[in-house]
């Protein structure tokens, strides 16, 4: 028998929307990526582990997808809520051994203070082939479409800080 999706508990993670001097965010293309125009962008997320908190979490998984010292981030805000996407049907089975319906994720908004040559996504496990900065009205469209709802949340969320940052 199988479970139902909505039965399934959300995995616990966080994302981090990084901004540089320029108000653009860091996109990441991830590593298993198809070719052929469905190439998937995303901003860093990622699981907490046990016992750690979400701020802790943000700068590991910074660090871990993008190579970014923590000394070149500065955390502007954190998301008043969590935010939830759901994996379609065909994913659900597929990621984390089918224990979850999706994440439901804690996102931070965090100023880059270093250069482009401070990033690194040749990772010890990467994640990312590449990377780009990207005008946050841009995002939308170049996220896979489940999560759509979720950065739309965090761009209306953190759109009005980012404006603040600009010179």
């Amino acid at each position: 028998m199988t479970k139902n999706s909505a039965d399934l508990p959300y995995r616990l993670g966080v994302g981090v929307m990084l901004i540089n001097g320029n108000g653009a965010v860091f996109t990441g293309k991830r590593i298993d990526s198809k070719g052929g125009g469905h190439e998937a962008w995303q901003m860093p997320q990622g699981g907490m582990d046990k016992g750690e908190e979400p701020r802790e979490t943000a700068g590991r998984e910074l660090e871990e997808e993008t190579g970014i010292a923590p000394h070149f981030t500065k955390i502007l805000a954190e998301s008043q809520d969590w935010l939830t996407y759901d994996l379609p049907a065909d994913l659900q089975s597929k990621l984390w051994k089918g224990k979850y319906r999706g994440q439901k994720q804690k996102w931070f908004l965090m100023q880059f203070t270093g250069g482009d040559g401070d990033v690194n996504v040749a990772t010890a496990h990467p994640e990312f082939c590449d990377w780009k900065w990207t005008d946050p009205a841009d995002l939308p469209g170049q996220i896979i479409p489940f999560k759509r709802p979720l950065y739309a949340a965090v761009i209306e969320e953190f759109l009005p800080l980012i404006r603040q940052q600009l010179p």
